[in-house]
């Protein structure tokens, strides 16, 4: 049986995920120095990258059964995104990300 994999990493590079094209997360990395910011931030980046892992894992396997011959509509139909679509939503992720303000609370 294949399956497709792929890791999505922070930007530091501290917390990755690798996950199955269908979502199935198979290896978490955390280094300790992520625990400092407490489990609700921890937990938030674990999600965020197990579903740009999924989705890229999912434009692979979609890349993979296109190369075997499969149309492009059946891998529609399937749910399987392009690499466009997986760009787009990354982009729209990071955008949401960017800090609004370099301040912070005190």
């Amino acid at each position: 049986m294949n399956i497709t994999t792929a890791t999505a990493a922070n930007a530091a590079g501290t917390v990755s995920v690798r996950t199955t094209d269908q979502g199935v997360p198979v290896e978490l990395h955390i280094d300790p120095r992520e625990l400092r910011h407490g489990a609700g931030h921890l937990a938030g980046q674990i999600l965020a990258l197990s579903r740009r892992a999924t989705l890229e894992a999912a434009a692979l396997r979609r890349s993979e059964l296109a190369s075997q011959g499969m149309p492009d509509a059946l891998l529609d139909r399937m749910g399987l995104p392009t690499r466009d679509e997986v760009a787009r939503v990354q982009q729209a992720d990071d955008e949401q990300r960017q800090p609004t303000s370099w301040l912070r609370s005190v």
